[in-house]
């Protein structure tokens, strides 16, 4: 979530892949610059960082140039289930060479959303694709409602070996694993000021409500927090073995 959010990941994330191990780092990046959308410059430092796949949700289309990184870069995904007709891809096969490949998949939801295209069904079309290819599967489900995101990862359940909520910027306390071996969290959390509303400075968040007129976005700065999860997956059954969420520094 913008510079406070970029700046904790320049710092952190490194020492969290040495010390898990990652193969794969996947980060949503829609509100990375200035809170909404992912300029191309932020998204390289990603990538240099050591993140492999970048999903995004709605707040992406409000940054134009966001259409033209899609075109270009198949490691950016926007959510399936917009109409065809948007730039970019919707999922990749990620090679991890002697490792294998990972699907990795994002979807938005469509409950207090846009009326896209339903992502139940598209996410059997693309698991169905997929999986002709590799049984390790990660989804993020970018969505608002929290029974929408639960309902798709247990419609998938044992059928993709991680599914991963984003959008409200809220970690939740559910990080599990689904009786058919599926890794599920509602909501993986926001990495950025936490001394907001969403990201957003608390004073212009307050006064929308109480005046239910626009205000000018401004990004917060303050008590900036990580969040993230980690997900260990069997790689001939796709099935998941752990999910620990991560939250750095800790609320408690």
């Amino acid at each position: 979530m913008g510079k406070p959010g970029l700046t904790l990941v320049s710092n952190l994330l490194k020492q969290y892949l040495q010390k898990y191990s990652v193969d794969l780092c996947i980060a949503n990046g829609e509100n990375c610059t200035e809170g909404k959308g992912i300029s191309e410059k932020d998204a390289k430092t990603l990538f240099e960082l050591g993140v492999h796949v970048i999903t995004t949700g709605n707040h992406l289309w409000d940054r134009w140039e966001s259409k033209s990184l899609l075109a270009k870069e198949k490691h950016i995904l926007r959510p399936l289930n917009y109409p065809r007709e948007n730039p970019g891809n919707g999922f990749i096969l990620y090679d991890l060479k002697e490792k294998g490949r990972v699907g990795v998949l994002n979807l938005q939801g469509r409950t207090y959303m846009q009326t896209i295209d339903d992502p139940f069904k598209a996410a059997d079309w693309a698991v169905s694709k997929i999986a002709n290819d590799t049984k390790v599967i990660f989804i993020d489900m970018h969505a608002e409602a929290s029974a929408e995101k639960m309902a798709l990862a247990w419609h998938l359940d044992g059928r993709v070996s991680a599914l991963v909520g984003t959008h409200t910027h809220v970690p939740t306390a559910d990080a599990r694993i689904l009786t058919g071996g599926t890794a599920f969290i509602t909501d993986v959390g926001m990495t950025g000021p936490y001394d907001s509303v969403i990201g957003m400075k608390k004073d212009i968040a307050v006064k929308r409500f109480l005046m239910q007129t626009p205000y000018k976005f401004e990004m917060a700065e303050h008590d900036v927090h990580l969040c993230a999860v980690f997900v260990q997956v069997d790689a001939e059954t796709g099935k998941a073995l752990k999910i620990e969420q991560v939250v750095f520094p800790s609320f408690i």
